[in-house]
């Protein structure tokens, strides 16, 4: 192949590096009016009176909103295909408020100090209720979360409202208690995984103006425009021809923007007063109000015999959504989806619930339950491995489905694509694991260990989501490619842009792309669910191949030819071995004039399968026995994402997934105080991995060859974040002998359980 598989740089990279790029912001009009948002101080409460006369009164405030002023339409801000799983239980402003920070004013002012000193005006009185903060305690607490009678869902997701469980799940795969009384071995775990926050670079933040035609147009860095112009349409109660939505550059989302945030308080305001209007949260607000990953509870038991051959997997999972359900029920059956396929169990099982509590609200975040679910199955594999004196490598290559085999727990699915198993051997070479594990002493109080993990995930929704491209001839020969997935910084646009090219056989200056304008683009779900490259990506080759059958046509008609006898060599029309005439000539032939014709390619892809990636993980750390101190010396991930399409940005997307893999695993953690505010509401509490905390992550590739993908390709963004927590354990654990089962893993859990034991 020329094009596909060769290290391009970023279409846009030097444009970012040097500041040329337009954000949201920057588009935003002069004149637009700035939104603030007065919040609740309170985790559970009712909205008794509320008075904004003072607030009104001040010069420059044009708006100013509450429960009493806006729709009564229920809607989820998940950003899902429709029919949305996610229950509809939330208004743009309600009577009641569910956590520290749920909205109770919208406030719209000239400029940012007139709406700052508005808020301070506006008089609240609250009744306030015992909220719930342990998700532990939420099922059957006396205190019910959601009460309201309207709260609706579009599919049965085992919701039972009145004991504050939104989603109840519950598949089996084989008979997992006839199957456990054959088992020599059993072993049962509890694991725990935190919330997480995205941190990503760019806050969340839109802008909305009224268009020429009475338009509604809204501007904002998400993820997913076309979910959004469905949530704004239902929760306004307008239709959604009257709405347009325009992401420009994205500085950031890892699954945040795929939840709305901010587009309802810009459209609602703009929509009522006609004026432009803007809202831009700050860090602190990123935190606070919006989503982040779900917390879990896991409890894991695994069924072997004597020579490690696993028989029984069984999890029973807790999921802690807060106080709405964006993505509650899909996270939650990830969890098992991408974790129970793995292994050649007789019986397979997962189980559990989600429920609300008076917290944050969670969401999609990359890894999508996958990675709480890898962290649980593989730490407790690894706990199997040593009861049985096996190498974890070992046990794993004897278990794994491999190529051409079928799993119970995939639907009944072929894995048409798989190098697992020489991607764990090539990562034990890497980190040379024969010579290391299971550690070495390096100093007096000082003690190396290595640990591993594999993990799965998917690509795209199988049987849900499809996307569509186009690609258009212009008049002088170059391309244009609408699609509308949205480029996060992952150089989504460059890899779509390198499937074009292979197929039109062109270079990459010469093509155009033009994405995620929902009046513009065609149809596109988003970037999510590690579904851009695969789905969208067969949308452009199918959109390519179009094109390139239509211009052999259009060049057959002018020059009198049969079609058969045409080819085209990328940049001219050949007959004979002769160039007949440029496309820039045929494009002006055919599309200027009485008889003209857009050259044209159209492709629509969804699929009924979602063919997943793998990673093996290898991490080496050093531990301080006198401290508890833990240093990640080296993290080794071997990826198998199918054909490469661009190594040089699949690396890339592996090595920022790992890193934030390392900070779920060793840093980061979202704490509340004891009246439910957050405290780790900035970056000076709550503590990302900085360069000085990555010593060494390397990242090769074992390329296989996926038979529904473009190329051959499969995903890589979201698999990538999630062997790091497990593999970190076990290499703890090697190193000092205590298991670690709640993330993250601090110096001060480290230390404690080695004086425990």
């Amino acid at each position: 192949m020329k094009v596909v598989g060769k290290p391009y740089t970023k279409i846009d990279g030097m444009s970012i590096a040097t500041g040329k790029p337009v954000y949201t912001e920057d588009l935003a009009p002069k004149d637009a009016l700035c939104i603030k948002i007065l919040r609740s101080p309170y985790a559970y409460a009712r909205i008794k009176s509320i008075d904004t006369s003072n607030a009104e009164k001040i010069e420059g405030v044009e708006c100013i909103l509450t429960y009493k002023d806006v729709p009564k339409n229920r809607f989820t801000l998940a950003g899902q295909t429709y029919p949305e799983p996610s229950p509809y239980d939330r208004l743009i402003l309600d009577e009641i408020v569910r956590y520290v920070g749920d909205e109770v004013a919208i406030i719209a002012a000239v400029d940012e100090k007139t709406a700052l000193k508005a808020i301070k005006l506006i008089k609240v009185k609250y009744e306030v209720f015992d909220a719930v903060l342990d998700f532990e305690k939420a099922i059957d607490n006396p205190t019910v979360i959601h009460r309201e009678d309207d709260l609706h869902c579009n599919i049965d997701i085992g919701m039972q409202q009145e004991r504050n469980i939104v989603c109840t799940h519950n598949v089996e795969f084989g008979h997992v208690e006839e199957e456990i009384k054959k088992c020599a071995v059993v072993i049962e775990r509890t694991y725990y995984t935190q919330a997480q926050v995205h941190a990503m670079m760019e806050t969340y933040r839109a802008f909305s103006y009224i268009d020429h035609t009475g338009r509604l147009v809204v501007v904002s860095s998400t993820q997913i425009p076309f979910h959004v112009r469905r949530q704004l349409s239902r929760a306004l109660g307008i239709s959604a021809s009257k709405i347009r939505v325009i992401k420009p550059r994205l500085g950031g989302g890892f699954g945040g923007k795929q939840t709305g945030a901010v587009e309802i308080f810009t459209a609602i305001v703009t929509w009522k007063t006609g004026k432009p209007s803007m809202i831009i949260y700050d860090r602190k607000e990123t935190f606070t109000c919006t989503t982040g990953r779900h917390a879990m509870r896991l409890k894991v038991r695994l069924g072997a015999d004597t020579e490690g051959l696993i028989r029984v997997v069984d999890i029973e999972g807790l999921s802690d959504t807060g106080a709405y359900g964006e993505h509650a029920c899909t996270t939650f059956w990830v969890v098992g989806e991408k974790t129970l396929p793995l292994y050649k169990a007789t019986a397979l099982k997962f189980s559990g619930n989600v429920v609300y509590t008076n917290k944050v609200t969670a969401g999609a975040f990359r890894g999508y339950g996958a990675t709480q679910g890898t962290f649980a199955l593989e730490s407790t594999l690894n706990e199997l491995a040593v009861k049985l004196n096996m190498d974890p490598t070992e046990i794993r290559l004897k278990n794994l489905m491999r190529q051409g085999e079928k799993s119970i727990a995939f639907g009944g699915e072929t894995f048409y694509s798989s190098t697992l198993d020489k991607c764990i051997e090539k990562g034990k070479e890497m980190i040379h694991w024969n010579e290391k594990y299971p550690s070495k002493e390096v100093a007096p109080n000082k003690v190396r260990g290595v640990g591993m993990a594999i993990t799965m995930q998917g690509s795209g929704i199988a049987n849900i989501d499809a996307a569509s491209a186009e690609i258009r001839v212009n008049e002088d020969g170059s391309y244009t490619l609408l699609i509308g997935s949205t480029d996060m910084g992952t150089g989504s646009d460059t890899i779509l842009s390198q499937m074009a090219c292979e197929v039109l056989n062109t270079s990459m200056e010469n093509i155009t792309v033009i994405a995620a304008d929902t009046d513009v683009s065609p149809y596109d779900p988003g970037s999510y669910a590690s579904s851009t490259t695969y789905v969208t990506g067969m949308a452009v080759v199918r959109a390519a191949e179009e094109l390139l059958g239509k211009i052999k046509e259009a060049a057959a008609r002018v020059l009198k030819i049969s079609k058969e006898h045409v080819d085209f060599d990328g940049e001219a029309i050949i007959v004979n071995d002769k160039k007949e005439l440029t496309l820039g000539e045929l494009a002006q032939n055919v599309i200027v004039g009485p008889n003209s014709k857009q050259l044209t390619g159209m492709g629509t892809y969804g699929s009924e399968i979602s063919p997943p990636p793998f990673v093996a993980g290898f991490a080496e750390v050093e531990v301080d026995k006198e401290t508890g101190k833990t240093e990640l010396i080296d993290y080794v991930a071997v990826v198998d994402c199918g054909t490469v399409i661009n190594p040089n940005l699949a690396r890339i997307q592996a090595e920022g997934g790992i890193v934030q893999g390392i900070g779920l695993a060793m840093y980061e953690d979202v704490k509340y105080n004891y009246k439910g505010k957050m405290d780790t509401d900035s970056f000076m509490q709550y503590k990302i991995p900085c360069r000085k905390d990555i010593n060494s992550v390397r990242v090769e590739f074992e390329e296989s060859y996926e038979p529904s993908g473009p190329f051959g390709a499969k995903s890589i963004g979201e698999v990538v974040i999630n062997t790091p927590a497990p593999a970190i354990a076990a290499a703890i654990y090697n190193a000092v002998g205590v298991n670690i089962r709640t993330l993250p893993i601090t110096p001060e859990k480290v230390f404690m359980a080695m004086h425990e034991k």
